[in-house]
């Protein structure tokens, strides 16, 4: 019998092993799949965006209030500074993008994991891999068993650090939820995070095209509901791209609250007065030129088609002749575009997602389950979802080893 089951080998799970065995405990981590660390390799499109640098209470804002204070003694436990060094200790070099993502400078999500993997070696974690769990069982209020196959894995420890439901091909298919809330456990509504959206009527010539340091918005009957600064992408049935992933989470949380559409300010350094003052000017520097050339100086000649369409501009049209009332639409335009009315948020296409296990249920300082006795959560499966950046992977290294930590500790019977 080992002195501790851990339930998952994505990020929360790996961490988690790793720790406990580093103790002295034995450990035994079970994941369903054929790998570890399938949602790390996908990160960051594969690049892996391995957390945010800054504080930890910067990092901390990248979350809900109340999520924000759960995870607080995890990340001051286990901070984005150590699991760092973890990995450049190993070899891995990175790098610090100006808005504070981490990313590996020549290597990718595989190397990550490859050094990860190390360190389950060096702590002797013995992995089972293939090894999908059907459920658990707890006797007078305590973990009893892991079931594998039909078969009984006896265990007064177990970290349950099994993800959530994004990506289920990836293996995180919501297990974890069932399995907590047949032991006692609070599941909060689940809803997409850091998801694409998808639109009503997507344009598929746009499908492909970015468009760069945009302000993206989300309305509700007309009234703003969210923000972004960043990046955007068309895609084939909507839009995706680092501003959508950071709106996802509301958009789907008050999508059946009435009609939710999108728009996007394209040049959010300029107030609607100065952008007017901007081209009136160019105007009147470039009589001749087509009004095209202007809004192309802005984004990809691709979306200025549609964008002086949805205007009512003909883009043909000599600057110089440009009339005033179609100046104030092409602006009006450029600073508010009507992306349109949002159909879906993919709950299973998202990188994370919002709700699980009630944070109520839960010692922060432990990740001891309140329930039952000798479980311990972490990472996804618990109602925590950051903003995109990394946030995210550092919530699931930070519970992982504070899970671990504890479990190994109850298990040898250490001091705190």
């Amino acid at each position: 019998m080992p002195d501790v089951v851990v339930v998952g080998g994505g990020a929360a799970g790996i961490i988690a092993a790793w720790r406990a065995g580093q103790l002295g405990a034995e450990v035994l981590l079970l994941e369903k799949t054929a790998r570890l660390g399938t949602k790390i390799l996908i990160s960051g499109g594969g690049k892996c965006n391995i957390t945010h640098d800054g504080e930890i209470q910067d990092v901390l804002r990248g979350f809900r209030p109340n999520e924000a204070r759960f995870l607080r003694p995890a990340c001051y436990r286990f901070t984005n500074k150590q699991i760092i060094e973890m990995l450049t200790t190993k070899g891995l070099e990175v790098y610090t993008r100006p808005d504070g993502r981490i990313f590996p400078v020549h290597q990718t999500a595989k190397d990550v994991v490859a050094i990860l993997k190390g360190y389950l070696d060096d702590a002797s974690v013995s992995v089972r891999l293939e090894a999908p769990v059907g459920g658990m069982e707890a006797q007078n209020g305590r973990i009893k068993s892991v079931i594998v196959s039909g078969e009984a894995i006896m265990a007064s420890q177990v970290v349950l650090s099994v993800g959530g439901s994004s990506y289920p091909n990836s293996g995180t298919t919501g297990d974890g939820w069932k399995w907590a809330k047949d032991l006692g456990h609070t599941i909060q509504k689940v809803h997409a995070a850091l998801a694409p959206i998808y639109l009503e009527t997507p344009a598929a010539d746009r499908s492909g095209v970015a468009l760069r340091d945009c302000v993206l918005k989300a309305r509700l009957n007309a009234k703003e509901i969210a923000r972004w600064r960043g990046d955007m992408l068309f895609t084939h049935l909507g839009v995706s791209g680092p501003t959508v992933l950071g709106i996802s989470r509301v958009v789907a949380e008050r999508f059946s609250e009435g009609e939710v559409s999108l728009d996007a300010d394209l040049t959010p350094d300029r107030s609607h007065e100065a952008l007017t003052q901007d081209i009136v000017e160019w105007c009147k520097e470039n009589p001749k030129k087509a009004i095209s050339a202007v809004v192309a100086d802005i984004m990809p000649s691709r979306l200025s088609v549609h964008l002086m369409d949805d205007a009512g501009v003909d883009g043909a049209t000599p600057s110089g002749q440009l009339d005033k009332k179609s100046r104030n639409r092409l602006v009006a335009n450029l600073k508010q575009w009507p992306l349109g009315r949002v159909r879906a948020v993919p709950l299973e296409k998202g990188e994370v997602v919002a709700g699980g296990v009630s944070l109520n249920e839960v010692d922060p300082h432990t990740m001891a389950s309140l329930k039952v006795q000798g479980l311990y959560l972490c990472g996804e499966v618990l109602d925590i979802a950051g903003d995109v950046g990394g946030y995210n992977l550092q919530a699931a290294f930070a519970s992982g080893f504070v899970a671990g930590e504890s479990a190994a500790k109850s298990a040898l019977n250490l001091d705190s």
